[in-house]
């Protein structure tokens, strides 16, 4: 049985001398006296002594290797945009309707532009100069490398206090840029007293891209400087808690370097929210392993002079629990591969790799550097040599006697010295059904909250918080025009069928004009009455004639909502129920139906994997823990603490932040990361209960589990929630959503689930938790 990694090492029964170590004795002898330290039981065998060119040469070599790694990797941060993309039509399932239809729409516009609305705003009515001012502005837009294809003539509002402009951007430019030199621009050209904005498609994704920039910088750097201060504060040293971060960024650039070629190569889809999950994932994991690497290896330090004998010994006890907690994360993640959006699909194998590379720093990066520094990592805090401990003299310097008496291998041993964490396992073993009772209560309370939480999708202008010239150009296009201008419902049709749809099309609520692609139109497209097409210019110009592909048509039918607000998604389903009813074979498609296919969609997943992942990771727990109970009590432990998790935020979120709503995904997303990694505590306590239980029985094993681990995975909770939490600083509402309910939660399964709930429960039942193992059949309650 795996000890937890969270658990002080005890010494082993041969004491492997170490040449290293001054004052050893030579010659390799091994005493066998079995020393019952620590609770009485014996380690492994220990390795064979090895020669002394190696255990410098190996440690090198791994730290040279992880090193050579992240100096590779590092460069990459700054072309992460490179292989990305937040186009939400990219995410969706080929067999989408959206998607079908933007991928045949550039055959019938002959571009695949992106259109950046320019709506220019006047207090007053816009008079003929004022428009002659504005047309040679808009006109002198086409000298921008950005610009492709024509811009719009101006198009002044009904109200004439506005006008809107239409400019086609090249799909591969950075619309960041783009967007800025616009309004640079307009600002420069445009005549006091005329306001100018840039929203529609390109407007927002510019500002998208603009929130997701700090994710190289902002993101990590907030992230690193709240581990930091944790790690300052538990191990009181400044070269440890460098080491612990070297371990986390070097497992991030080896990861990130892997991920860029794989997106390159198209195998991965990687997009803003991946990446900074990503980042996020791999911090606080890495750290949280090397926190568990690093409780052992001090304990070790304090009953062996050798820091080889140390670091095999540590190794031995501690790759099993983080392998499990490792591959229960991934297997929870790889859940995500059931996902029709791809930008979950994608998540999951984007976070696995990390949380892969995560793991093998911390078991080998960390003991390498580790072993090379020995003691001097703890500096001031050293951990000195106890009296009667192998190995005789540190090699670190200092006496064997510093470490004041040794164990008497007493009942007391394992949980003493563990201070705040011994008094609270004996104060949960004293009432165990009233705290476990009590616990639950209070976190269903908290749950009640869910009832409140609107999980339906929000608009696109609410997709960034805070400033956002692409939301008050929506406001202004909304208070002027058609707030669906700009931004049509594309409806792809059979030519005969064009004005059976268009009749459709004009008569739904909800539809403010329907136009058809007309290439010989000036303007690219011709209205669509009850009568037919109609001509544009001059009077006497004959109508034009549609823009034909494989004998059909786009039409384009201008909302009345804004395309990305609710009642346009509601809009564009209702016409996709109306047009089946008819039997008329259109394709439904635009911004709105992407947003709409996509939130149907992620409902859809949410569904089908949520209940996957509890069926994965309960399987896990049975095959670890070798029983069928606690892996059940341990999930729905957790299952509970997600729904507080979640009701708690749903309040914050409606009360507290004023947030619109949250994207269907973030329950889904919330669920997968806090049953993944909230279940990684309860593993390392429970398989150091079950430890301590086969040689102490059940109530026993409770107790001493509890106070051993208790200071290790509270600081290992409290790094992961800063880490969650620093995702906060990117104004992404999604983004802010995630590291508010995953924060939350994790600090719930720290200091309720795994300090008080499930303690009392295995207390309150003793020995049947393990059932039907042979612990159940055979153990001491």
């Amino acid at each position: 049985m795996p000890h937890s990694a969270s658990a002080p090492a005890s010494p082993s029964s041969p004491a492997s001398s170490d040449p290293a170590a001054p004052g050893a004795p030579s010659g390799g002898a091994s005493a066998h006296a079995g020393s019952p330290q620590s609770g009485g039981h014996r380690h492994r065998r220990d390795l064979p002594r090895a020669p002394r060119t190696l255990r410098i040469l190996l440690p090198a070599l791994l730290i040279v290797g992880w090193l050579a790694l992240a100096g590779v990797g590092g460069p990459y941060f700054g072309r992460v945009d490179e292989v990305s993309s937040n186009d939400r039509t990219a995410y969706l399932p080929e067999s989408s309707e959206a998607t079908r239809v933007a991928q045949l729409a550039p055959e019938f516009t002959g571009s695949d532009a992106i259109p950046a609305i320019i709506v220019i705003t006047s207090p007053t009515a816009i008079d003929a100069e004022s428009s002659a001012a504005i047309e040679q502005a808009t006109a002198d837009l086409a000298q921008l490398e950005q610009v492709r294809g024509d811009i719009s003539p101006p198009i002044t509002s009904e109200d004439g206090l506005a006008v809107q402009v239409f400019v086609p951007l090249d799909a591969e430019t950075d619309l960041a840029e783009a967007t800025t030199a616009i309004r640079a621009e307009l600002e420069a050209d445009l005549p006091p007293g005329l306001t100018g904005y840039v929203t529609g498609p390109a407007g927002f994704s510019a500002d998208l891209a603009e929130a997701f920039a700090g994710i190289d910088g902002l993101l990590l750097g907030v992230a690193l400087a709240a581990v930091l201060l944790i790690l300052v504060v538990v191990y009181r040293s400044l070269l440890l808690p460098a080491v612990v971060l070297a371990t986390s960024m070097s497992a991030l650039c080896a990861a990130l370097l892997l991920i860029w070629h794989l997106a390159a190569a198209d195998v991965l889809l990687l997009s803003g929210q991946t990446q900074g999950i990503l980042f996020i994932l791999v911090i606080g994991a890495a750290t949280d392993y090397s926190l568990l690497y690093v409780a052992r290896y001090r304990d070790e330090l304090r009953r062996t002079a050798s820091r080889w004998t140390a670091t095999t010994r540590v190794l031995r006890g501690t790759i099993e629990p983080v392998l499990a907690s490792g591959g229960t994360v991934i297997a929870g993640l790889l859940c995500l591969l059931l996902s029709d959006l791809r930008s979950n699909s994608s998540l999951g194998p984007v976070a696995a790799v990390g949380i892969l590379f995560a793991m093998a720093a911390a078991l080998t990066f960390l003991p390498a550097a580790l072993l090379l520094l020995g003691r001097t990592a703890f500096w001031p805090r050293r951990p000195r040599l106890e009296t009667g401990a192998d190995g005789g003299a540190e090699p670190d310097g200092g006496s064997a006697s510093d470490g004041g008496a040794a164990s008497d291998g007493g009942a007391e041993t394992v949980t003493s010295g563990h201070g705040v964490w011994e008094r609270i396992a004996r104060a949960v073993r004293r009432r165990p059904r009233p705290v476990w009772v009590l616990t639950a209560l209070a976190l269903a309370v908290g749950g009640i909250g869910l009832v409140q939480l609107e999980a339906d999708g929000v608009p696109q202008a609410d997709l960034v918080l805070g400033e956002s010239s692409a939301r008050e150009g929506q406001a202004a296009l909304g208070e002027h025009f058609p707030a669906g201008a700009g931004s049509p419902v594309q409806v792809l049709v059979p030519e005969t069928d064009l004005q059976a749809t268009a009749d459709l099309l004009a008569a739904a609520d909800g539809i403010d004009s329907v136009a058809v692609t007309a290439a010989d139109s000036p303007s690219g497209s011709a209205p669509v009455a009850a009568d037919g097409i109609q001509p544009l210019g001059p009077p006497g110009s004959p109508a034009p004639d549609p823009t034909v592909v494989d004998g059909q048509v786009l039409l384009q039918a201008t909302l009345s909502s804004a395309p990305d607000s609710l009642a346009a998604e509601e809009t564009v389903r209702e016409l996709r129920g109306e047009l089946a009813a008819q039997d008329l074979p259109a394709l439904v498609g635009g911004s709105t139906a992407t947003a709409l296919d996509t939130d149907e969609t992620s409902v859809d997943d949410r569904a089908l994997i949520i209940p996957i992942v509890l069926v994965v990771i309960t399987v896990i727990l049975m095959l670890l823990l070798r029983a069928i109970l606690a892996p059940l009590l341990l999930i729905a432990t957790t299952v509970l603490s997600f729904a507080t998790a979640l009701g708690i935020s749903a309040l914050v979120f409606e009360h507290v932040f004023r947030f619109p709503g949250a994207d269907p995904a973030v329950p889904l997303y919330g669920f997968v990361f806090l049953v993944a990694l909230g279940i990684d505590y309860n593993i390392f306590l429970m398989t150091r209960v079950r430890e301590e239980s086969l040689r102490h029985g059940t109530r026993d094993g409770v107790v001493r589990g509890l106070a051993v681990t208790g200071g290790v995975i509270t600081s290992a909770g409290l790094v992961l929630a800063a880490t969650f939490a620093a995702l906060g600083v990117i104004p992404i509402l999604f983004l802010a959503q995630i590291a508010f309910i995953v924060a939350l939660g994790v600090l719930l399964d720290t200091f309720v689930v795994r300090t008080l709930l499930v303690p009392a429960l295995a207390l309150d039942l003793g020995r049947v938790i393990w059932w039907p193992s042979a612990l159940w059949r055979r153990g001491k309650a």
